[in-house]
């Protein structure tokens, strides 16, 4: 089960943190990667240590919120791999902190910007691609669980977080009929390179709130990527798939 093999996965954000997770879950099971990353750097150590894993994995510099290196970077994962089959929005940001009603409207939009337009931009390509192919496709987006409770002073990045939400099960009715699955994925609190800052407080309260009595870690999304890229989630679409040790359902 769960067999990627002859796949061929795009992954924004795919050099570090959740995303670079996806890449390990799919590359384990035999896909082929492509990351769009802005960071050439990182994007090299990533590759690196995905083809140590035995992967067939390249990188192209992209910055989702540039419509033109979308462009650039799906022109050149397509001469590469000849295809894509399945893509992983993931790439994205905190966005402003602060109370909204002292938020300037163009900070709000630049939120908007990063985390839902992003992803439209993203999949608008894939989807096109994958329509004319005639072929079954999946397209997946980290959302988050603060997307679906309350975050204090985070108000632009669980607004965007809950409108990815809304685009998943829209284009999940669009393109079902098609073969085209649209799936979100929820991360709780996952210990990072990118939350290594975070108070100890917070790290210290989500663990509280677990029920499994502890955080998230990388290794824990490798397997969500496989099954969401594999024919095993076909019957699987316009769903929101919670992962953060039931830190979301735990009584106050």
């Amino acid at each position: 089960m769960f067999d990627l093999t002859g796949d061929v996965a795009v992954v924004t954000g795919g050099n570090g943190g959740l995303g670079l997770a996806f890449c390990r879950g799919l590359v384990k099971q035999g896909s082929r990667v492509a990351i769009w990353g802005r960071n050439a750097d990182k994007n090299a150590v990533a590759v690196e240590e995905l083809r140590a894993m035995g992967g067939d994995v390249t990188a192209f510099a992209c910055d989702v919120t540039d419509e033109e290196q979308i462009a650039t970077a799906f022109s050149g994962t397509l001469e590469r791999f000849g295809k894509v089959d399945s893509c992983f929005a993931n790439a994205g940001g905190g966005g402003f902190r602060g109370m909204s009603h002292m938020t300037e409207r163009q900070t709000w939009l630049d939120t908007i910007d990063l985390n839902l337009m992003s992803v439209v931009q993203t999949w608008s390509p894939i989807t096109q691609h994958l329509l004319e192919r005639g072929a079954p496709g999946r397209l997946v987006v980290t959302s988050s669980v603060a997307g679906i409770v309350g975050m204090a002073g985070a108000a632009g990045y669980s607004t965007t977080k809950a409108a990815v939400l809304g685009l998943v099960r829209a284009l999940a009715v669009e393109l079902g009929q098609a073969g085209i699955r649209v799936n979100a994925i929820l991360p709780g609190y996952i210990e990072t390179e990118m939350s290594l800052d975070t108070p100890q407080a917070f790290k210290d309260g989500a663990r509280r709130r677990a029920a499994i009595g502890r955080n998230g870690r990388l290794e824990d999304m490798e397997g969500i990527a496989a099954f969401l890229a594999s024919r095993e989630s076909d019957f699987m679409t316009g769903q929101a798939v919670i992962l953060d040790g039931g830190h979301s359902i735990f009584p106050l």
